[in-house]
């Protein structure tokens, strides 16, 4: 039985880890946190490992990487949904263990975010590291893609499916497309194109936002539906 403990124990633990904290820094590099947000990022480490020894939602040979490689990859988006009205409505396609999700619903507390996958434990691990950090605008489900009714202002998504799968499944349910991508990005995006021609994307090296070397060739991909 999972017992939920407060985000205090989280942040304690998180602290005690010199690792954790210096793999934090990472984020402070690049954001301005309140004291809610901070407390919220940094209680991740101890979450993540704890749950991944049950259920692997992250790598294990990555874990240590969590804030570069998932924390702030999340975050490559934010400059794009930034300035938003209160109340935007979010999908998560395929979260995962709840990436973009989490992390962006830290920055944006008044977005309202619906995270969904179709592989059930992983979601299930989503709403407890929500839970635990106190996120309030986030609701979970098990759901795939195509069964979700509901219309969002946006649809974000982190190396879900090729991208001409993703638009056919999103283009009835949310204004903007925006996706994390690697590798070959302008050949994905070229195909798109050609089954979507009155679509426009844009495609933005991460390198562009983060300095770190793993960001290279890592890209941030948008349209408008």
């Amino acid at each position: 039985m999972f017992v939920l403990l407060s985000i205090k124990h989280y942040l304690c633990i998180g602290k005690g880890t010199l690792k954790g904290t210096f793999m934090f820094e990472i984020i402070q590099k690049y954001f301005t946190l309140n004291e809610v947000q901070e407390g919220q990022i940094r209680a991740l480490d101890a979450l993540y490992r704890e749950w991944n020894g049950k259920i692997n939602v992250v790598s294990r040979k990555d874990i240590d990487n969590l804030y570069e490689h998932h924390v702030l990859h999340s975050l490559a988006i934010a400059s794009l949904i930034s300035q938003q009205k209160a109340g935007l409505k979010v999908l998560d396609l395929g979260t995962g263990g709840g990436f973009p999700g989490i992390p962006l619903a830290i920055m944006y507390p008044d977005y309202r975010f619906k995270l969904i996958d179709s592989i059930g434990k992983k979601v299930r691990v989503a709403q407890a590291i929500g839970n635990a950090i106190g996120l309030k605008n986030c609701e979970y489900a098990h759901l795939r893609a195509q069964e979700d009714k509901e219309k969002y202002d946006i649809t974000v998504s982190r190396a879900v499916m090729d991208l001409s799968e993703l638009l056919k499944i999103v283009r009835s349910k949310c204004k903007t497309l925006i996706c994390l991508k690697g590798g070959n990005v302008e050949e994905e995006v070229a195909k798109a194109h050609s089954v979507m021609p009155n679509l426009n994307f844009t495609i933005t090296p991460i390198s562009d936002y983060f300095d770190e070397e793993w960001f290279k060739e890592k890209y941030v991909v948008a349209c408008k539906l």
